[in-house]
């Protein structure tokens, strides 16, 4: 593996399938949030899949690194941001995986125009949480992108994973828990009926901080709820159930 390093950049382990990953403390790096992601969507073998707004590929990587798909058809990551874009595709060439994986630069707003209508089997996204005018937003403006709706909305999200998904297609996506009333609202609007829903606790006796849903483009009215994720012991350090996700062990209950 040959990785082309820029300068401010370092390259991380991904602690699983020996990945490495080209990060910047100069840009968002990816955090929890995408790596329960990667590893809790539903796939199937030959799924043409779709992460919008990529950043710099983790969710493809991790994706393409899972051993319950010996056999897949492409993994698809868009991004928006050219700098992010060029770092998602170093570390797709990095770690060798140019026959699974690719990177595009573009707006998710603006994919069909890209991809067509129905043309993936499964979206996945990790988008900005916080709605634009809410927090601070004067900070780095690639990270600002990152947290803050400035690009894209919720809403922008969910339309354009309708879109692009083929009916029974899976749309999965990492967020905030207050941010629940929207998402199903959105998704119902939309068509992408939410069938699974976690919620990832920091400890068992805080609320929880992180929720993951999945839902089918036509699908009928069913949500199974999980039982609760934590991430770290009362004694600070990763539970077991994250250590084994992050180590590609983890598996979540389809």
């Amino acid at each position: 593996m040959t990785f082309d390093l820029k300068p401010g950049e370092r390259l991380d382990d991904l602690q699983t399938k020996n990945l490495r990953i080209i990060q910047s403390d100069e840009v968002f790096s990816f955090s929890l949030d995408a790596v329960l992601l990667a590893h809790y969507v539903s796939l199937r073998n030959r799924d043409r899949v779709l992460d919008m707004g990529t950043g710099n590929g983790v969710i493809p990587l991790l994706l393409a690194s899972r051993s319950d798909l010996p056999r897949r058809e492409e993994i698809v990551g868009l991004e928006l941001q050219e700098r992010l874009a060029d770092m998602a595709q170093r570390n797709v060439s990095g770690n060798e995986l140019e026959h699974t994986i690719k990177i595009v630069q573009g707006d998710l707003r603006e994919a069909i125009q890209h991809f067509g209508h129905e043309s993936f089997d499964v979206v996945t996204c990790n988008p900005p949480y916080r709605p634009a005018g809410i927090g601070d937003a004067s900070v780095n403006p690639h990270i600002a992108i990152a947290r803050f709706e400035l690009t894209c909305t919720l809403e922008d999200v969910i339309v354009n994973a309708a879109k692009l998904l083929k009916f029974n297609g899976k749309f999965a996506m990492v967020h905030r828990p207050d941010r629940l009333p929207d998402i199903i609202a959105l998704m119902r609007t939309h068509r992408l009926e939410p069938k699974r829903l976690l919620l990832v606790h920091p400890r068992a006796h805080l609320r929880p901080n992180i929720l993951l849903i999945e839902g089918i483009k036509g699908g009928k009215p069913e949500l199974r709820i999980d039982p609760p994720l934590l991430v770290h012991t009362d004694d600070g350090v990763y539970t077991q159930a994250i250590q084994d996700i992050y180590a590609g062990r983890g598996e979540f209950a389809r």
